[in-house]
């Protein structure tokens, strides 16, 4: 029987997003009460998670309930906690698109960098800095142009986009009047910054708090925009004659890309030791994104033929000559990170984590979901 004592009740920011619902399902399984924080919309985005209210089985023993929060409103964080009493906090909330992180940088860092200040906090305010184990998701862009193959917990950070770097910790301290005059002078961190305040945390308050650095993981419940569930599903439209060709942007970079659900249980396990501390998880290969493309083609019986250089290359059928890929500019980074390899090894020594999935087993999950979801809603 158990206790309240032994009750385990987790807390999940960005719930809503793909670590956030394949972290609720595994812990629901393990018994957890589960809460997760979602910003009020005015339409819901709860697709992932929707499941786990319509599915019996994902109810026994634990069960889910949502809060209204965001990572920019320090005062509904502490309330949720105040409310929730949490056992274990979980920080996926992010603003993680690479891409995307170069248009709104200042949003990024607000959520990236000083959201998981606001958290940290909000978990002192509340007092349960004693009680309470905290993961936060850090990332393998941190690594970003580093000459180091492969990276692990001892590599020096580069990062190399807004999402890996920011202006925000020194933009905050200036007065209103010499922010816009400076904006562009001043970098500082964002993921990189969020690292170093929670080892500082860990250390000042003694706070049980882990960084997990993830390499690229995937799975289809990635967003649309992301390089690789882009492919999958265009790849889907073509083979249904939805689309007529992918364009992309850097064929070559390369990925150590391991799947989602592999990735929950490093979390997971990572709250369980008795000693707080940061851990590479990474599946040890990396992938460019030009082998992502034939594998996931050569699932649906088509091999990509490559003809042409720099932007002006084409992927073609190379059996009907149609064409399936076209390079396109805008898709480049502004700076590219071209290699990111995780080394795992300390993470398979502490608590006996390694990855299921094999590259070609994620590219065939997320093919076949693409394929069953462009078949159902063609104009999904």
């Amino acid at each position: 029987m158990s206790t309240n004592s032994d009750k385990r009740v987790a807390l999940i920011t960005g719930i809503t997003g793909q670590d956030g619902s394949y972290l609720a399902e595994f812990l629901l399984e393990k018994g957890y009460e589960v809460h997760g924080i979602i910003r009020r919309a005015s339409s819901f985005n709860t697709a992932r998670i929707q499941h786990l209210y319509e599915d019996p089985k994902c109810h026994r023993p634990g069960k889910m309930k949502l809060h209204y929060g965001d990572m920019t409103d320090s005062s509904s964080l502490i309330k949720v906690i105040t409310a929730v009493q949490p056992t274990e906090i979980y920080n996926l909330a992010a603003q993680s698109h690479v891409m995307v992180s170069f248009e709104v940088s200042e949003y990024t860092a607000e959520v990236d960098a000083v959201g998981t200040v606001r958290l940290l906090d909000a978990i002192r305010t509340c007092g349960l800095e004693k009680s309470v184990k905290f993961y936060h998701a850090s990332t393998s862009e941190l690594y970003g142009r580093t000459s180091e193959v492969p990276q692990n917990e001892r590599t020096p950070f580069y990062p190399r986009s807004p999402y890996g770097i920011n202006y925000y910790s020194f933009y905050i301290s200036l007065k209103q009047d010499f922010k816009h005059d400076i904006i562009l002078l001043l970098i500082a961190c964002a993921k990189l910054y969020s690292f170093w305040i929670v080892v500082n945390y860990r250390e000042a308050y003694n706070m049980f708090a882990c960084n997990g650095i993830l390499f690229n993981h995937e799975s289809p419940r990635r967003g649309e925009t992301f390089v690789t569930r882009k492919v999958t599903r265009s790849i889907a439209k073509i083979q249904l004659g939805l689309q007529d060709f992918l364009e992309l942007g850097n064929l070559d970079a390369k990925r150590d890309w391991g799947h989602a659900k592999d990735y929950v249980e490093a979390m997971w396990l990572m709250l369980q030791q008795e000693i707080p501390d940061d851990y590479v998880i990474a599946t040890g290969e990396s992938h460019s994104v030009r082998e992502f493309v034939e594998t996931a083609f050569q699932y649906v019986g088509r091999t990509i033929e490559w003809k042409g250089e720099g932007v002006k290359e084409i992927g073609q059928d190379a059996e009907t000559g149609q064409l399936l890929v076209k390079i396109n500019s805008k898709y480049f980074r502004p700076t590219e990170v071209d290699v990111l390899l995780g080394d795992a090894s300390k993470a398979k020594e502490k608590f006996g984590w390694k990855p299921t999935t094999t590259f070609q087993d994620l590219v065939k999950d997320m093919m076949d979901a693409d394929l069953a979801l462009m078949k159902r809603d063609p104009t999904a």
